[in-house]
This record gives structure tokens, C-alpha cells and sequence, in this order.
């Protein structure tokens, strides 16, 4: 099994989360996360001081997925979040040990 983590566009997420539902995709977690790379910050001005805002919003999906399933996710998501511009993202891949549905006690590909 494998831990997909992508950071997005805010505004991709409803893109990204119909591309995954149109590939069989039944669950992911998203979270507003903030956070800068090659794109960095800008420069605002607040009562008429400037100052740096380094950190921009994002958001982050995560999912867990069968081994199988891994590159049309992947696919997936970069088809629906790029924009071609700076700061579309990016696809974090780990392998994950062990999943345990709480409710049920099912394990691993079942829990998933």
C-alpha cells in the first residue's frame, strides 16, 4: 500500500477530487495547510507598513491506495491540478506499514 500526499491550488481541490471519484477513487483527506517553495512569498502592505507574507494557502490531500492503483492516481491528480503556472504543487509517494479500520477491525487493503 502507498500514502499519496499532494499539496494543491486551493482552488483545484474540487477538480482533483472529481478526477479521483472518475477513476474509482472512494475516499481522500484534505486539509488547508500554508506553505511556500519556488514560488515564495509576496510583498503586501498593512496600514501602510510592508511586510513579507512568505507562507501561501494550499491544500493538502492525502490518500492511501493499493499498490495498483498508485500511477492512475498520480495521473490523476496532475491532470486536474495543473495550471502551468509556479506553484501547482506537488505528489509525495510512501509506503505505509499497516492501515486498521477503527470501527470494523479490518486491516490493510480491506480497512482501505
Amino acid at each position: 500500500m502507498k500514502k499519496i500526499e499532494a499539496i494543491i491550488k486551493p482552488f483545484k481541490l474540487d477538480d482533483v477530487r472529481e478526477a479521483l471519484s472518475a477513476v474509482g477513487i472512494r475516499g481522500m483527506t484534505a486539509m488547508g495547510v500554508k506553505g511556500f517553495g519556488r514560488q515564495k512569498g509576496h510583498t503586501e502592505l498593512y496600514r501602510g507598513a510592508e511586510y513579507v507574507v512568505d507562507f501561501l494557502p494550499k491544500v493538502k490531500i492525502e490518500l492511501i491506495l493499493p499498490d495498483g492503483r498508485v500511477e492512475e492516481c498520480i495521473h490523476a491528480i496532475m491532470g486536474a491540478a495543473r495550471t502551468g503556472e509556479i506553484g501547482d504543487g506537488k505528489i509525495f509517494i510512501s509506503a505505509v506499514e499497516r492501515v486498521v479500520h477503527i470501527r470494523t477491525g479490518e486491516e490493510n487493503e480491506a480497512a482501505i
